[in-house]
Order: structure tokens, then sequence, then C-alpha cells
């Protein structure tokens, strides 16, 4: 099954459409330098298991992904309106704008 960010990324290559959006290309450094080890929403909840974490680059907010149960890191992006979130897992370093649907 291909990701959100797999379909998001051809179908801008299929339309030509640019390769990134405002979102993703007037970010700065990101808000933590260090990498998560955990979900806070998951924690709240006492969970322990997630798929993948994912940091959000306007306040560092850290989420699960899509594929773990509670989505916290979509569900964070519904609540704040922060655009544009990047993968927290050790060796990834793409970002997803949630508002373009981007890979950047």
């Amino acid at each position: 099954m291909r990701s959100r960010a797999g379909r998001a990324t051809r179908r801008a290559q299929d339309t030509g459409a640019p390769p990134t959006c405002e979102h993703l290309a007037t970010l700065n450094a990101d808000p933590s330098p260090n990498t998560p080890s955990s979900c806070e929403g998951c924690a709240e909840l006492g969970e322990v298991t997630w798929a993948h974490l994912r940091m959000c680059m306007t306040c560092g907010h850290v989420g699960c992904c899509d594929s773990s149960p509670h989505q916290h890191a979509t569900e964070h992006f519904r609540r704040s309106g922060h655009p544009v979130m990047r993968s927290a897992e050790p060796g990834e370093s793409w970002r997803w704008c949630y508002i373009d649907l981007r890979v950047g």
C-alpha cells in the first residue's frame, strides 16, 4: 500500500505541480533539536505502542502517525492548524504539509 506522502508526491509529479508548497518552503529550523522517544497523546492515555512518531514543525508537539491507532499527529493538526510535521524516526528527514498534501 502506498503512503499518503508517496501518493501526494506522485500526484505532484504527474500534474507538473511544484514539488513543494509555501508551508514547506518557509520552514526554519526544527522546533526541537532532539529526536523524541514517545507520543505525547499515547503517553497521556497510558499507551506504550505506536507505529511511528511525527513532530510538529511549529510547536514541537510529538504525535503518532496515521498507521497508529490514535493518530495523534493528525489530531494535533486538526486542533492547532499547524500545517507541517516531520518524521521523528531516526534517519528520516522528510516533512509533510497537511494543508497542501505535499511531502518535502
